[in-house]
């Protein structure tokens, strides 16, 4: 398992597009240090710049690969915020370090339109910063409706919630809201203002309520009128949060950012019954209860099901050598690449500490082949980074198409397989050749 240093230049045509962060500060130490706590609580690759000239230069070779920035506000060629502008020219957003806070600044920072100024002064900063880049990163993934019979209040409110790199729908009044709502079930937040012709926010937020609880589409309502009479019904009536107009920017971004996270907690609770908590793949528990149905269907249906563990050589050594948080980020990349490599259809899941387990529907031994050798082949191809160094693993797997009498000797049939490519050399797989 060779190990190389990282390369001190970026290979851009490698950098997946909007899957980096550009980190610009003088400092190299705190550069350091939040490279690894964003790849360490965010999960992403940063690309670093110490100054305004290296960071035009980064940009210059492709600034769609950047999905945000955090950028010092004070740089030796950049005193006036000279690097914010040149990031936001390229419309990344951009999270400010500054060393001190005053009135002065906020105004200042507020006129860029970055979303939002952070101290440097501590590591709970620097972990600040962190968890913000991955709210970042996950909005992306994230719907938001804006309902309000302003065009241009909508408009408004649209342009802070893009600047957080979320999905935006607008509707003008409770009915097209409602309309939007059936045709795209995927939204997680919907911001309605109260007063509004047809359908008004509270008839809206109670009809949004009968079809989805609290807990799984987070309401906030909007209003000029500021009573705490108003704000009370509309909570009543199923709102999660209430907000009085005019606001605050940073307190907008405050409430939305709260109600997203509230409402991807419930559905992380939802999903530890059934996830591993490392790969994000199904549970050993999980998957022998969804693989239980698989296999029954296949033995009344007489349709083909392929079983396969696999799990990653030499793994001990990875843990001993590097440490257990590189042994967890081995796991996880090959968990990916796995994901990456077998259907919707088929089931995948962490059998246990390196090992993993796939059924395959509907396949063949050819067929099965050609995938375990693609499995194969994009572990071994593929690097994984870790700190300073570039590590290299290779899987073994065992798999069979003989159905047995139960999902249990199915397994244990594909187990055996994979302990002969063990022994065979490792870095292969083995295909059960009996037949039933």
């Amino acid at each position: 398992m060779p190990t190389t240093p990282s390369p001190a230049k970026v290979d851009v045509e490698a950098s997946v597009a909007g899957e980096r962060l550009l980190l610009i500060d003088d400092s190299q130490a705190i550069s350091r240090l939040l490279r690894a706590r964003c790849e360490d609580l965010a999960g992403v690759k940063s690309e670093i710049a110490g100054s305004l000239a290296e960071a035009r230069a980064l940009l210059a070779t492709g600034p769609e690969r950047f999905f945000a920035a955090v950028v010092d506000l004070n740089l030796p060629d950049s005193r006036e915020g000279e690097a914010i502008d040149l990031v936001r020219a390229h419309d990344i957003p951009v999270i400010v370090l500054t060393a001190h806070y005053d009135e002065d600044i906020r105004a200042r920072m507020l006129t860029k339109e970055v979303v939002d100024y952070l101290l440097k002064s501590s590591l709970h900063e620097i972990d600040h910063v962190a968890t913000l880049v991955r709210r970042i990163h996950r909005n992306r993934d994230v719907k938001v409706l804006v309902v309000d019979d302003s065009r241009s209040f909508r408009a408004y409110l649209a342009k802070l919630l893009e600047l957080h790199r979320l999905q935006v729908l607008q509707a003008e009044n409770g009915r097209a809201a409602l309309e939007i709502m059936k045709s795209d079930p995927g939204v997680d937040l919907v911001i309605t203002d109260y007063n509004m012709p047809e359908m008004d926010g509270l008839a809206l937020i109670g009809a949004l309520r009968q079809r989805q609880p609290r807990s799984e589409l987070a309401i906030i309502g909007l209003s000029e009128q500021g009573s705490s009479a108003l704000s009370a019904r509309l909570l009543k009536n199923g709102a999660n949060d209430f907000i009085t107009k005019p606001f605050l920017v940073e307190e907008f971004y405050c409430r939305v950012i709260q109600n997203i996270e509230q409402i991807e907690l419930v559905r992380a609770i939802r999903d530890s019954s059934v996830r591993d908590y490392l790969t994000g793949l199904f549970n050993r528990r999980h998957f022998f209860d969804a693989g239980e149905t698989l296999h029954a269907a296949a033995r009344r249906r007489q349709l083909a099901l392929a079983a396969v563990m696999l799990d990653i050589d030499h793994f001990k050594r990875v843990n001993d050598t590097y440490g257990h948080l590189a042994g967890d980020r081995v796991i996880k990349q090959v968990a990916s690449l796995l994901a990456s490599g077998v259907r919707q259809a088929d089931l995948l899941g962490r059998y246990g500490g390196e090992e993993f387990c796939i059924l395959l529907t509907g396949i063949d031994q050819e067929h099965l082949a050609m995938i375990l050798e693609r499995l194969r082949a994009a572990v071994e191809s593929t690097p994984i980074a870790h700190e300073d160094l570039s590590l290299s693993v290779t899987i073994s797997l065992g798999a069979t198409l003989a159905l047995g009498d139960s999902l249990q000797a199915m397994i244990d049939r594909a187990d055996a397989c994979l302990y002969r490519a063990k022994q065979g050399g490792r870095d292969r797989f083995v295909i059960d050749d009996s037949v039933e």
